[in-house]
């Protein structure tokens, strides 16, 4: 199986809002959870939003490898139902932004709904790692980028960074 190329900024598809899984799309994200997963198990990445990979899908795969397991959960039209009041602030990043970090202050706490990929309904309460890398996903799924939540002075030198670090690639 061919890897499924992670998009880049500053590629529109990643501002895009996706549309909402249907029972019509069953068998086609099916396939996508399994080559998502396998893009971001090579990037490598803990989350990676259907976005990211061109599919303007509500889905996201994530996988903290927590003592070097695999442990993926695919989430379906996943939607934040609750968020703590108490907020947390943890260094983020992001495949579709390689190598660029910045600290994020998000809700601490999140509850999620999602259906799997069987189309049962699911919910998951998250804090730490989790509840960022579930926050961080379903942004995606609006367009929404972690850079987006830093001061237009720091999102403005990562991009500019990651720019000039995507031309000297092209020029090598």
């Amino acid at each position: 199986m061919d890897l499924i190329p992670i998009l880049v900024v500053p590629d529109a598809r990643l501002r895009a809002k996706a549309k909402p899984v249907s029972p019509a799309d069953t068998g086609h994200v099916n396939a996508l959870a399994e080559r998502m997963l396998a893009a971001m198990y090579a990037a490598p990445g803990i989350g990676l939003a259907a976005p990211q990979v061109g599919e303007l899908l509500r889905m996201a795969v994530i996988d903290l490898q927590r003592d070097d397991i695999r442990a993926p959960l695919v989430l379906v039209n996943p939607t934040i139902v609750a968020q703590s009041t108490e907020r947390a602030v943890r260094e983020e990043g992001c495949l579709s932004l390689p190598g660029m970090y910045a600290d994020v202050e998000r809700p601490a706490r999140v509850k999620v709904r999602y259906q799997d990929l069987t189309g049962a309904k699911r919910e998951i309460e998250a804090d730490d790692l989790l509840a960022t890398c579930l926050q961080h996903e379903i942004d995606h799924l609006d367009g929404v980028l972690f850079v987006d939540y830093l001061s237009a002075l720091k999102r403005n030198m990562i991009l500019r960074k990651l720019a000039k670090e995507q031309r000297l690639r092209k020029e090598l």
